[in-house]
């Protein structure tokens, strides 16, 4: 097998699997439907068709028939007139219109067989599209049912496309509210350290902190005062 024909059945594969799941059953089936009533509707027109040749054939087998007797009687006629000569020539053209008879009526029978063939056919077929059309309506209810299965297993399961997609959706606003979460903490914390000043109510937090200064200096200068006092007379000392 050439490189050519290993890529066509390669692609006819890939082809039928691809046809394969997207082909919806129910639909195959509806189709496979219709064309097997149309083949119903064309044997039933077939039959019309044969039964009306085969009518039509019989009208003229009967005038004929009737064209037989009539030459019988001219026959009779004639030769009660001892007329031979027109005896046989009304005999001649009966045989003549008794042999098309014949022939009409071999044409009439091969007519009524194939309407008898047509008839069972078409019986038959009904039969089969009749059946065909119950497992049409039990093959469509299981596909349905055993879909339905499927997609309250997949959002039970959540492997469905749909289900994954809110499941995506769901963790980006789960991670979202986290990272909110974390800012918000991490912006009180900073406000709390003095790092970052809350505008929203700034007059307080401003004057906490700067009573906290004037502490902190009050105690410096404090110190500083004690200090001084303890080095003073250290110093008066070293001076005399």
């Amino acid at each position: 097998m050439g490189i050519m024909s290993r890529l066509g059945v390669i692609l006819r594969a890939k082809m039928n699997d691809i046809l394969g799941r997207a082909e919806d059953p129910r639909e195959t089936m509806e189709y496979s439907y219709e064309k097997q009533l149309e083949m119903m509707q064309n044997v039933k027109r077939g039959i019309v068709e044969v039964v009306t040749s085969k009518r039509r054939l019989e009208l003229q087998a009967a005038k004929l028939q009737e064209n037989v007797a009539k030459l019988d009687a001219r026959a009779r006629q004639a030769l009660s007139m001892g007329r031979e000569d027109l005896t046989r020539m009304a005999l001649e053209q009966k045989q003549v219109i008794l042999s098309q008879v014949q022939g009409l009526d071999g044409q009439i029978a091969d007519l009524e067989k194939e309407q008898q063939k047509l008839t069972t056919a078409e019986s038959r077929l009904s039969a089969a599209v009749e059946a065909f059309r119950t497992r049409k309506e039990v093959v469509k209810a299981q596909y349905s049912a055993a879909q339905a299965q499927v997609k309250i297993g997949e959002a039970v399961t959540g492997l469905s496309e749909e289900m994954a997609d809110v499941g995506l959706a769901v963790q980006r606003a789960e991670d979202k509210t986290e990272q909110l979460r974390a800012r918000a903490s991490a912006i009180d914390e900073l406000v709390q350290i003095g790092t970052l000043e809350d505008v929203t109510g700034g007059t307080p937090d401003i004057i906490e902190r700067e009573l906290g200064k004037a502490a902190i200096s009050e105690n410096v200068e404090q110190e500083l005062a004690a200090l001084k006092a303890q080095m003073a007379p250290k110093q008066l000392k070293e001076g005399q």
